[in-house]
């Protein structure tokens, strides 16, 4: 009897102090593929980073910032219809859904590079840092690439 109390007791005590797993931080998390940065002539001061977030955790996850090098200011943005016209906006985070894509792309999310301090040569990399919603930071190498526009309209709104 004394053999089965301590094996109860020692189960019980397992299972009260079982706990359970916890996510990993963002950036273990959060896989980045495909990054690119939008080739712009010298004479443009903006360009925009794009790539897929793939969450791999258990978790919910979100970019809420980004940062550059190769620019005065990074915010993160998406398009929104106003009216006819296609404006940028910024927006406060990017959502990456437990197990699921985020995908950032021209007319749609993006990281937006703002006063480039040097023109972008197709060629050339440019880091970006990104900050997630739990504190954790992952950089990302993307090249610069030649593409098409940003599908936009005429302004740049906020």
């Amino acid at each position: 009897m004394k053999k089965l109390h301590a094996y109860a007791s020692s189960l019980l005590l397992a299972t009260f102090f079982a706990i359970p797993v916890l996510a990993g931080p963002a950036a273990d998390e959060i896989l980045v593929a495909n990054p690119y940065v939008r080739a712009v002539p010298a004479v443009m001061e903006n360009s925009a980073a794009f790539m897929t977030f793939k969450n791999t955790g258990t978790t919910d996850h979100a970019v809420v910032s980004a940062a550059s090098r190769a620019a005065e200011v990074v915010e993160l943005h998406t398009h929104v219809k106003d009216g006819e016209v296609m404006r940028m906006r910024q927006v406060e985070k990017i959502g990456i859904q437990a197990g699921e894509a985020t995908v950032l792309e021209p007319g749609g999310l993006h990281v937006m590079l703002l006063g480039l301090k040097q023109p972008l040569s197709v060629g050339s990399t440019v880091q970006v840092d990104l900050t997630f919603g739990d504190g954790s930071t992952k950089s990302v190498v993307a090249p610069v690439k030649a593409v098409g526009g940003m599908h936009h309209g005429t302004g740049h709104g906020k």
